[in-house]
């Protein structure tokens, strides 16, 4: 029985840290597999690319932190165009404990922290 109601525990974490049994369901939100990550140490639950920003917006953003507020507009901009894909892991984050997996070095600028906040938005 999933509760509506429910606050949603979504935690974000990089590919190359650990998996841990606290993380819930991993699913990974990058375009790109990370490199030298295997899919054993991924541990993923899923991967889903259509939340991740287009190859176009990647690399214009190139994590320059100079473009962060234009590059988040543009992002959920992007994402409007695939509600499916939210609402799946809006669903996700309803049921479960919720970890974005994601490859950035920029643990601060990237998809996964805007994910988060979009689905943890009351």
């Amino acid at each position: 029985m999933t509760n509506e109601n429910a606050t949603p525990d979504v935690a974000i974490k990089r590919a190359y840290a650990p998996a841990s049994p606290d993380d819930g369901m991993r699913i990974l939100v990058d375009r790109l597999w990370p490199r030298g990550v295997s899919k054993e140490r991924a541990a993923l639950d899923d991967w889903m690319k259509d939340v991740a920003p287009s190859t176009e917006l990647r690399k214009w953003f190139g994590h320059d932190p100079s473009r962060w507020s234009e590059f988040q507009q543009c992002y959920k901009a992007e994402l409007e165009q695939h509600p499916e894909a939210l609402d799946k892991l809006r669903a996700l984050a309803r049921d479960h404990k919720l970890t974005l997996i994601y490859g950035a070095r920029d643990t601060a600028h990237n998809e996964a922290v805007v994910l988060q906040e979009l689905l943890t938005a009351g």
